[in-house]
């Protein structure tokens, strides 16, 4: 079972704007971010993807949505894909919370989880995706934490030296997904 995944991250938002780290909490595209999701949809909507897996929070979906709207392109949202959930932090200064990412890689952030929770229900969703979209191409929609999750489930990478550096963007990530997942 093979599928091929391309991973996006939502759009920029007014927290990104501000320096917030938006958690859990809905978030909103900024005027840039929204030129930027266009941007997306007209990079991936002729990429022979099959359909959109977004996060649930408003940010994903709406990027989802600027993006794929109306082309006919099938976008599932799936709670799975959240980005990690600061509890109490969410909505903190983005300098805050970088702080304190190393400490909550197994240690949930109060009221919140923990990275290695994100890495897990990222792990379910990609069973998921190879069971039932065997040989499809498919574009992720989601955040940091979650790209952080499949660089350490397929690529080896540790996620103690993913949260200890700046988050790096760029126009999407390829990834092969291999049976057994």
């Amino acid at each position: 079972m093979t599928v091929s995944l391309v991973y996006e991250t939502h759009s920029l938002t007014e927290d990104n704007a501000t320096g917030h780290a938006t958690g859990w909490l809905p978030g909103k595209l900024s005027e840039q971010g929204r030129l930027l999701a266009a941007e997306l949809g007209e990079r991936r909507r002729n990429d022979d993807v099959d359909l959109v897996f977004s996060s649930d929070l408003a940010r994903a979906a709406e990027t989802a949505e600027i993006a794929f709207g109306g082309s006919g392109m099938p976008v599932l949202h799936d709670w799975r894909l959240r980005e990690c959930n600061y509890g109490k932090l969410n909505g903190a200064p983005v300098a805050q919370l970088h702080g304190l990412r190393q400490q909550h890689i197994d240690l949930p952030f109060p009221s919140g989880q923990s990275y290695r929770e994100v890495i897990e229900l990222t792990r379910y969703f990609i069973s998921d995706l190879l069971h039932a979209f065997d040989g499809k191409r498919i574009c992720v929609i989601s955040h940091s934490a979650n790209k952080w999750a499949f660089d350490v489930l397929l690529e080896g990478a540790k996620i103690a030296d993913l949260v200890a550096a700046p988050f790096a963007w760029q126009e999407g990530w390829e990834y092969t997904l291999d049976w057994p997942a």
